[in-house]
């Protein structure tokens, strides 16, 4: 047995940590992990997040804050054109 699959799983994590240390101050330390916990739940809901980020972001200002919660990575289905 071995832990490749968990190795290559966190990688990012790692390789990353000394970049993230520079991210200009906390708040955008806050916001940096927002997004990529976006990402990363995209990616594991099975979209692309590129696609996910792009369509939430060009609905996002006309959605009622109220059915806010439709546009999180478990529940999206993207907008039909």
């Amino acid at each position: 047995m071995d832990n490749n699959w968990i190795e290559n799983q966190i990688r990012p994590i790692a390789i990353g940590r000394s970049n993230w240390l520079f991210a200009g101050s906390l708040r955008a330390g806050q916001r940096a992990a927002a997004v990529m916990s976006l990402v990363q739940s995209a990616r594991m809901n099975g979209h692309d997040p590129y696609a996910y980020l792009k369509d939430v972001l060009t609905r996002l200002p006309t959605h009622k804050a109220s059915r806010v919660q439709e546009l999180l990575p478990h529940r999206w289905q993207a907008a039909s054109d």
